[in-house]
């Protein structure tokens, strides 16, 4: 389809456990196990679920911050879609695929080199790319710090001067700099206050439509994820488990763990009252995972076939993907409200 911009098949990620003085593998991590998923041009598809289940491991590995162990990444370049995963690093600088791609990260504090002015931390992929030197850079630094809602005179600061949500302003700028049209956001506002939450999302919102945009969106908030979001992935051990338009997925959840997740959603209404779902036991270890259902330990719909065998995901309906043997038999509860960000 001429609408997908980036198409993961049956991505993997594993991480060899070794041990002894010659480091013999005795066995693999799998981070990532089996994704696949597809974004369209212009949308804001979100990976949530919690930490160590693997979200960000995908997003490193469609930047090709990482090379993944199996399947295809196909981003669509130069009207044809292109299998990013064997691609050497000098391939992607050669092609413009690096320029086409970029990532913003989750700590604006050490994501910025503090010895380096602001004029430098935004300029550099313009330098390194050979865009622009000299005063064309301090323009087009000042043009994009415009663009992020700073002003053109902090370009001869340095990024202690600036608050969080200023920094993270900074390393917005950085990631158009190259005019892309995909950016993984890594957990792009967790580490700020809630009201500046509302102002960093708003603004990548406002970005989006400016420049046409294409964001994947990594989170583990899910009133973060609801406001910006078109399309969400639930993701649990290495694997998704769950796929849906946000609005399907907040309304009526289809797997238990979606369920439990949306049960610690805070409400705007204090009137209105909850029960949270609590999941008893650990996450399962990716290194040695449970038989059958990964999730079946702690889910409280278990049965004999959940510990036997492990679920497919399968649409269950357009634009519904769900990797439960029981979705069709049990009704879950989602979130009966809007969730509301601060302005």
């Amino acid at each position: 389809m001429d609408d997908i911009l980036l198409e993961v098949h049956d991505i993997k990620k594993h991480f060899p456990i070794t041990r002894g003085f010659f480091k013999r593998v005795v066995g693999q991590v799998k981070a990532v196990d089996g994704v696949s998923f597809a974004i369209q041009a212009g949308e804001t598809f979100s990976l949530v679920g919690e930490s160590g289940c693997g979200k960000t491991t995908i997003g490193n590995l469609i930047v090709r911050a990482l090379r993944p162990s199996g399947g295809e990444i196909l981003f669509r370049h130069n009207g044809r879609m292109v299998d990013l995963a064997g691609l050497s690093e000098r391939e992607l600088k050669a092609r413009g695929i690096r320029r086409a791609m970029q990532m913003i990260f989750q700590d604006p504090f050490s994501s910025l080199n503090p010895r380096m002015r602001v004029l430098d931390v935004v300029g550099e992929p313009l330098i390194v790319n050979q865009v622009a030197t000299g005063k064309a850079l301090e323009e087009r630094v000042s043009q994009l710090l415009r663009q992020v809602g700073l002003k053109p005179h902090y370009l001869k600061r340095y990024p202690h001067a600036f608050s969080g949500g200023q920094r993270q302003r900074i390393g917005l700028a950085r990631a158009l700099a190259l005019n892309p049209r995909l950016i993984v956001a890594d957990e792009p506002v967790s580490a700020l206050d809630v009201s500046i939450q509302a102002q960093i999302l708003n603004l990548l919102q406002d970005l989006q439509e400016a420049f046409q945009l294409t964001y994947l969106f990594i989170s583990h908030d899910l009133s973060v994820v609801e406001h910006i979001s078109d399309r969400v992935a639930v993701m649990y051990v290495g694997k998704i488990v769950e796929l849906a338009e946000t609005e399907a997925l907040f309304r009526q959840p289809r797997h238990p763990y979606s369920e439990a997740l949306l049960s610690a959603v805070p409400r705007s209404d204090p009137e209105v009252k909850k029960e949270r779902i609590l999941l008893a036991g650990e996450v399962a270890d990716p290194a040695n995972p449970p038989s059958g259902c990964a999730f079946h330990p702690r889910c409280p719909y278990t049965i004999e076939r959940c510990v036997a065998e492990e679920p497919v995901l399968r649409e269950m309906e357009p634009g519904r993907f769900v990797s439960c043997h029981r979705t069709q038999e049990i009704r879950l509860t989602g979130v009966q409200e809007p969730v509301r960000m601060m302005a």
